[in-house]
């Protein structure tokens, strides 16, 4: 039987987090967790506070599924005392950010981190695919973009790691400066800026420029990777340069991007990208569809490039990336008279992510008679020109033949009266109240796109439909 790699070793923790033990100590363990539902034996479970739950609560269930000790605050050590092996700290999100710092120091990876309005969670992705064949890679698992995220994510490193990839994010000003200098990468990435979050932001400057926070963390040296196609370009290369990095790599169609696209090849399922990067040729096949993810490609040779890895190496590996699950993950589903295209991108929305989702939709295949449908929630967080950015969707649902469209919500409610009659599928005010609407809509041929914010749960309109048809059996 292999053995389980040690992360860290009992003295190590109580040393990065400052902590006092209680009941016998393991010797070691081999994960973190802060959830009971995915624990796994030997991990440490941090009970950490949230908005709607207290960790503390669930400790003893995490000692009883296996884990090797809890981390707990002094307030609620002497009720816990008798559960099992505890770490005993001042503030269990404190230890938590410890353990991410002290990570960072005792690692020789070499770390990138990437931020953006859209396309995080998908560079990332790519990064880990492009990275894993060429050294030990360690990735950020799903969005654990956040104060929580982040140092979770870096506390799950190994020592041996030789390629860091963190996602940072944010939702108010403030917030990626302390989360890049707890990553302190040596590439970072700023997908692209977008209106998002505009209930806490006076314009899309204010978020490039929180975007760009994410150079004050960036080693001396470091290298600054930037859409040159985006407007705000100028504002973030000036955050770059008062940084410590040592040099600016761009990326995009532009013709002065070191890293630009010549050519991009859209097709349903895949994109060809002809790319030039400093000069030399490069053409590779994307094996996720949309021009958005063919872009985002481009950063993820740039940061490829800058950490020493072999760009064919990484050019080759793009072929297998897929979209991760809520952001373009592609299902065939047997609908009524055959199959049909199920497209989910429920995990989060905004103006920018919303437009090429609905680009992506327009790429899509559809069968005899079949429709491009396109189920659409809420996007929150738009502050007071949200009415208007909603109703703005009609533009790319006509130039993607988009046929039918179903609204949730009442932001959305100003899409669906600025659309066509014959467009209109069906209106509510919850997504909840779409599904039975929805369910009876869908036939064989057609190509459904769900997509909305997290808040809204328009992801319940997916797995009502993967609830309700079954999914298609693939035969090797």
């Amino acid at each position: 039987m292999q053995s389980v790699e040690t992360l860290w070793s009992a003295l190590d923790l109580m040393q990065a987090m400052n902590a006092r033990v209680t009941n016998a100590q393991p010797e070691r363990v081999t994960g973190i967790s802060i959830d009971t539902r995915t624990i796994e034996p030997g991990d440490l479970f941090f009970a950490i506070k949230g908005d709607n739950s207290n960790g503390h609560a669930y400790v003893a269930q995490a000692l009883k599924k296996g884990a090797a000790a809890a981390v707990v605050d002094e307030a609620h050590a002497d009720e816990l005392v008798h559960e099992g092996p505890l770490f005993i700290v001042k503030d269990v999100l404190e230890a938590l950010r410890n353990l991410g710092l002290a990570a960072r120091s005792r690692t020789r990876a070499r770390i990138v981190a990437v931020t953006g309005s859209v396309g995080k969670t998908s560079t990332k992705e790519a990064l880990r695919l492009a990275l894993e064949g060429q050294g030990r890679t360690h990735a950020s698992a799903a969005s654990y973009n956040n104060h929580w995220g982040v140092p979770l994510s870096l506390a799950r490193m190994a020592r041996p790691t030789q390629f860091g990839i963190f996602e940072i994010g944010m939702n108010a000003p403030g917030e990626v400066g302390p989360l890049s200098q707890m990553v302190r990468p040596h590439v970072a990435i700023v997908t692209t800026v977008g209106p998002v979050h505009l209930e806490y932001f006076p314009s899309v400057s204010a978020i490039a420029d929180a975007k760009g926070e994410i150079f004050a963390g960036i080693e001396p040296g470091g290298v600054a990777v930037l859409n040159r196609d985006n407007e705000h370009f100028e504002r973030l290369k000036a955050h770059a340069l008062a940084s410590q990095a040592g040099r600016i790599v761009t990326f995009g169609e532009h013709e002065n991007a070191d890293i630009h696209a010549e050519k991009i090849v859209l097709k349903p399922d895949l994109s060809v990208v002809e790319a030039r990067v400093f000069g030399t040729q490069v053409v590779y096949r994307l094996g996720s569809p949309g021009r958005h993810m063919a872009l985002n490609s481009l950063a993820v040779l740039a940061a490829v490039q800058a950490m020493g890895g072999d760009l064919a190496l990484a050019a080759l590996a793009m072929g297998d990336l897929s979209p991760p699950e809520g952001r373009g993950e592609r299902m065939r589903l047997v609908g009524p008279g055959g199959e049909f295209l199920l497209i989910d991108e429920s995990y989060n929305a905004n103006p920018s992510s919303m437009t090429a989702a609905l680009n992506t939709l327009g790429q899509a295949a559809v069968g005899l008679r079949g429709r491009r449908i396109a189920v659409l929630a809420d996007m929150l967080e738009l502050g007071t020109d949200s009415n208007d950015l909603h109703a703005s969707l009609k533009t790319p649902i006509a130039d993607n033949d988009v046929d039918i469209v179903f609204a949730a919500g009442p932001a959305m409610h100003h899409l669906w009266r600025a659309l066509a009659p014959d467009v209109r599928g069906a209106y509510a005010e919850t997504p909840q109240d779409l599904e039975r609407a929805v369910l009876r809509e869908v036939r064989a041929g057609d190509a459904v796109m769900v997509k909305g914010s997290n808040g809204t749960k328009v992801s319940r309109i997916v797995a009502a439909l993967k609830s309700h048809f079954p999914a298609l059996e693939v035969h090797s």
